[in-house]
């Protein structure tokens, strides 16, 4: 593609930096991304992606925006109380850079739609609030051989993983099962600062990044923890488990869970 007078200003930042210039842009605009979830983690990996001018970001969501949304999801506003959450972060990314397809998708995803939903992108943002959840994207990812940007954050802490299928080790190898239902309390339970998810999410968007431009060292069998209160961020080495369920010599999930949409919630 060739840029327009109005994009090489709008990218001209980037296209400076020796390790973008314009092959990088392109490759930024070229590119598919796929947010699970257009709450905390996804509306600053979308926002920041989009400014980037990533060419097509999917997001899917089903909740509506809420009143206690907005103290961290920052692509919402008082404007779009009511309205849902993906068509919500379409309208905001939209009116930021009108060089980005912005694809709503207003569903939950489960073992029976992720396959299809994702496997046209090329790298998956998991931005959901549970454990099942990110066991099914991590393991629907394995099976797509599609990297995959993982954050998580809960009070005052949030950490970000990025998983390359056949490379190094994935979700499973990290924790093996999902914990039971209640031990780990939800933000809606347990409270989260408010500016935390901008952090993990801008950590996540720049993992993102640099995939799509292959530079740097993405955090890959690494997982990067971030402690609020501390102003302290570790890096925790994750190894790979050669007896993963999912990504082991003998791996022994074949098919999908069958995780509950009910408790699928983004």
């Amino acid at each position: 593609m060739d840029f327009t007078e109005e994009q090489l200003q709008r990218y001209s930042r980037h296209i400076i930096l020796p390790e973008v210039g314009g092959k990088g842009q392109k490759k930024i605009s070229n590119a598919k991304v796929f947010i699970i979830g257009a709450g905390g983690l996804g509306c600053p990996v979308g926002y920041y992606l989009s400014a980037a001018g990533v060419g097509t970001i999917a997001l899917i969501d089903n909740d509506n925006v809420e009143l206690s949304n907005l103290q961290r999801q920052i692509a919402h506003s008082m404007k779009t109380l009511g309205m849902n959450k993906a068509d919500s972060v379409k309208k905001t990314f939209e009116a930021l850079n009108s060089d980005v397809n912005v694809i709503a998708i207003k569903d939950r995803i489960n073992n029976k739609n992720i396959l299809d939903l994702i496997k046209n992108y090329d790298i998956i943002v998991d931005g959901s609030d549970n454990f099942p959840t990110r066991y099914l994207i991590n393991d629907a990812c394995v099976m797509l051989k599609k990297p995959l940007v993982s954050g998580a954050i809960l009070r005052f802490e949030g950490q970000v993983t990025t998983i390359l299928p056949g490379e190094g080790p994935c979700y499973r190898c990290l924790f093996e099962d999902p914990p039971p239902p209640g031990l780990v309390p939800s933000c809606q339970e347990a409270g989260v600062l408010g500016v935390l998810p901008g952090v993990i999410g801008a950590l996540q968007a720049t993992e993102v990044l640099k995939l799509i431009l292959g530079k740097g060292k993405p955090l890959i069998g690494q997982l990067l923890v971030y402690d609020a209160l501390e102003t302290n961020f570790r890096k925790v080495k994750i190894p790979k488990n050669p007896d993963c369920a999912i990504c082991g010599k003998n791996p022994k999930i074949k098919e999908l869970s069958d995780y509950s949409q009910e408790y699928c919630t983004l």
